[in-house]
C-alpha cells in the first residue's frame, strides 16, 4: 500500500474536473440558448453559421430595399393619377372648344383654364420627390434611373432599375395647346390623347415594376425563412438534449466529489499498520 500517491484520489479528482468543465458548457449552452458559443465549440460550424448570418442579414435588407422601392413607386403613381385626371379634363376643354357655338371669349376661357392645367402638371412634375429623388421632371430619374437592390450579394440580377421619363406638360406635348379661335381644338384633342397614352405607359410600367417587387419580397421572405431554419440548427442549442445532458453531467459531478471523500479515505488504513 502506498501513501506518497493517491491513484484512485487522482483519478477522481480528474474526472471530478472534467464532469466541471462538462456540466459549465452545458449550463453555458442553456443559459445562451446557443450551442456554438465560441469557435472551440464547433469551428466549422461557427464558419458555416456566420456566412449564413450575412447572407439572413443581407436578406433583410434587401426586403427592406424592395420595400422602399414600392413606397418611391406609389409616390410617382400617385403624381401620375393626378397628372392623368389633370389631362382628361384638358380633353373635355378641347372637346368643348371644338364646338362652334363658342365665341372668341368663351374660347378664351377655355384656354386660361388648359393653361392653368398645364402649369398644375409642370408643379406635378417639379414637386413629386421620394426622399429628395426628383421622381416625375425628367431628371436623372429619366436618364439613369434608379437601382434597387434587391438582393444579399453582388450581381448584376440582385439589382433592378427603375426609370420614368419626364412627365412635365413640355415633355407630354400640352404646353403649347392653342384652342382660341386662332387655335386648333381638333389638333390639341389629338395631342392630349398622346399624352394620355404616355402617362399611361408609364404607370403601367410602374404597376409592373411594384408586382415584381412585391413577389421579390416575398421570395426573399421564404429564403430568410429557411436560411434562418438552417442555421439554427448548425448553431442553436436543443433545449432538451442539452437538459438531458446537464442532468447527466451533473449526477456524475457529485457521484465524482463522493468517490474523490472515499479515496482520500483510503490511506488512513496505513496506520493501522503502524499501531
Amino acid at each position: 500500500m502506498r501513501i506518497q500517491h493517491n491513484l484512485n484520489a487522482m483519478n477522481s479528482l480528474r474526472q471530478l474536473g472534467t464532469n466541471n468543465t462538462n456540466t459549465g458548457k452545458n449550463l453555458e449552452k442553456l443559459s445562451s440558448g446557443f450551442r456554438i458559443n465560441r469557435a472551440g465549440d464547433d469551428a466549422a460550424g461557427l464558419a458555416i453559421s456566420e456566412k449564413m448570418r450575412a447572407q439572413i442579414n443581407g436578406l433583410e435588407m434587401a426586403t427592406k430595399n424592395a420595400e422602399d422601392g414600392i413606397s418611391l413607386i406609389q409616390t410617382a403613381e400617385g403624381g401620375l393619377n393626378e397628372t392623368h385626371a389633370i389631362l382628361q379634363r384638358m380633353r373635355e376643354l378641347a372637346v368643348q372648344a371644338a364646338n362652334g357655338t363658342n365665341q372668341a371669349e368663351d374660347l378664351q376661357s377655355i384656354q386660361d383654364e388648359i393653361d392653368a392645367l398645364a402649369d398644375e402638371i409642370d408643379r406635378i412634375g417639379d414637386s413629386t420627390k421620394f426622399n429628395g429623388i426628383d421622381l416625375l421632371n425628367g431628371g436623372s430619374m429619366a436618364s439613369d434611373g434608379i437601382d434597387f437592390q434587391i438582393g444579399a450579394n453582388n450581381a448584376d440580377y440582385e439589382s433592378v432599375n427603375l426609370t420614368i421619363a419626364s412627365m412635365k406638360a413640355s415633355d407630354l406635348g400640352v404646353d403649347t395647346i392653342d384652342v382660341t379661335a386662332t387655335g386648333d381644338p381638333l389638333g390639341a384633342i389629338d395631342a392630349i390623347d398622346a399624352a394620355i397614352a404616355d402617362v399611361s405607359a408609364a404607370r403601367a410600367g410602374l404597376g409592373a415594376m411594384q408586382n415584381r417587387l412585391e413577389h421579390t419580397i416575398n421570395n426573399l421572405g421564404v429564403t430568410t425563412e429557411n436560411l434562418t431554419a438552417a442555421e439554427s440548427r448548425i448553431r442553436d442549442v436543443d433545449m432538451a438534449k442539452e437538459m438531458m445532458a446537464y442532468t447527466k453531467n451533473n449526477i456524475l459531478t457529485q457521484a465524482a466529489q463522493a468517490m474523490l471523500a472515499q479515496a482520500n479515505m483510503q490511506p488512513q488504513g496505513v496506520l493501522q499498520l503502524l499501531q
